[in-house]
């Protein structure tokens, strides 16, 4: 039996594999359902750690990261609604670019150091060009969606925008989406082999950087499980009802997905691991313990139990 009084307010992105939520063809069963207008979805982010503006919400992993060690009341259901590759999240201005392993003691421009992004783009300048985070300056437009959060003393912020600090050589490189990125004409990517580095970390990781899960209330998910349950369940649905017969071998494809899998947590243990080198955290997580509320108050989901 419910104990929710009013519908439960969700916050998330139109995807492929959330559209049937939204348009109400895949329902959350047992219960009313508000889903809040946010475009981009970005701007749930703050509310939510910092209210708790919603029961459900889909949010950046490295904004989860801050939250949980800020002590903000939310829980990750294991529901990946968003990932990609990220060696193509760095560029420079037309021909005129430094290589990646080039960027040691320059200036780089990113939305904020706390960008799930930023953090997987720091964590391939690390591992693959020995260029750690400390030796960037990271010069950013906005602060960290958690407010207790402390940016590390080689961050800097810029009233100009990136692209326009790029173009003035305010900076040399800046982290950009792919999405974003392919408007803005002169923008080259700083990882040539961009493609060939995609395909050589998945050879060798087996799964695609997360970027959003979804998160529910902690109250709710203690006060009313069913809740968190149903909603888990429809997630679940709507992913298991857009992928292709033919499996073709898309991004989406390899990232997207429900249930406590071996990806999920190794993509978790290695976004922790930049977290920490980073500063983007200063305290330890263990990413198979984010899911034990979720375990204890609705149960274990593996691939096999879908």
């Amino acid at each position: 039996m419910s104990t929710v009084s009013s519908p439960l307010t969700i916050a998330l992105r139109e995807y492929p594999h959330t559209a049937p939520l939204l348009d109400g063809s895949i329902p959350v069963e047992g219960y009313e359902v508000e889903y809040a207008e946010v475009e981009p979805i970005n701007r749930a982010f703050a509310p939510m750690v910092r209210e708790l503006r919603y029961d459900v919400c889909e949010l950046a992993i490295a904004t989860l990261f801050q939250a949980l060690e800020a002590g903000v009341p939310i829980v990750p259901l294991p529901v990946v609604l968003h990932g990609n590759f990220h060696h193509r999240s760095l560029w420079g201005w037309g021909e005129q670019h430094l290589r990646p392993e080039d960027l040691r003691g320059r200036r780089v421009g990113v939305r904020a150091y706390s960008q799930t992004t930023g953090l997987w783009v720091r964590g391939v300048l690390s591992d693959t060009y020995g260029v750690r985070a400390e030796e960037v300056t990271w010069v950013t437009t906005e602060g960290a969606h958690v407010p207790t959060y402390q940016e590390p003393t080689n961050v800097e912020r810029t009233d100009s925008r990136l692209v326009d600090a790029l173009r003035a050589g305010e900076v040399e490189a800046v982290v950009m989406g792919t999405r974003s990125a392919d408007h803005v004409e002169g923008l080259a990517p700083l990882i040539n082999n961009w493609s060939e580095q995609q395909q050589s970390w998945l050879a060798q990781h087996h799964w695609v950087p997360i970027n959003h899960l979804a998160v529910v209330r902690r109250d709710l998910l203690e006060n009313d499980p069913a809740a968190a349950a149903a909603v888990y369940r429809a997630l679940a649905a709507g992913i298991d009802a857009a992928r292709p017969a033919e499996p073709g071998g898309t991004t989406r494809e390899l990232v997207v997905d429900h249930g406590i899998t071996d990806s999920l947590i190794g993509a978790l243990e290695t976004a922790i691991r930049y977290a920490r080198e980073q500063e983007v955290i200063r305290t330890e997580l263990d990413a198979r313990e984010l899911f034990a509320p979720f375990e204890k108050h609705v149960g274990t989901y593996t691939p096999e139990e879908r």
